[in-house]
């Protein structure tokens, strides 16, 4: 038997994949963290940022998010991060669409047609390349 099977380690217990989780079971803190890759005290932050983020707390004051406690808070953190978003500009979205808002992907963006190649640029690129030319016959 391998000792990661003995022994898991912090990386095989990161995503509900790994760990043998269904994609229904709560999560904790540290599963979470992992899978969003934040530390845990920005989780904890989060929480008292955005009040929609609501995990439950049992004995001990460990956290148990749900699934889509877990949905949420990968759009959060897509918004500041990728985005560059604000806390503040998050937040108004969250009470401007809901949390159940701010949880739907947005549309992918829709296809950007290559305008056609303007007669006026053909001739300046026609017009470079003969002065590169001139020049590389110049040097020679």
């Amino acid at each position: 038997m391998a000792s990661e099977e003995l022994f898991p380690t912090e990386d095989t217990e990161m995503s509900g994949a790994r760990s043998g989780k269904s994609d229904a079971a709560f999560r904790t803190i540290s599963e979470v963290a992992g899978d969003l890759d934040v530390p845990q005290h920005v989780l904890r932050f989060w929480e008292t940022k955005f009040t929609q983020v609501k995990p439950l707390k049992r004995g001990g004051g460990r956290r148990y998010y749900r699934p889509e406690d877990i949905v949420l808070l990968k759009r959060i953190r897509a918004l500041l991060y990728t985005d560059g978003m604000t806390i503040r500009g998050v937040q108004k979205m969250l009470r401007e669409s809901g949390a159940k808002g701010l949880t739907v992907e947005a549309p992918a963006p829709a296809a950007v047609e290559t305008p056609a190649p303007r007669p006026d640029l053909r001739r300046l690129l026609g017009e470079l390349t003969s002065l590169r030319d001139e020049l590389r016959a110049v040097l020679r």
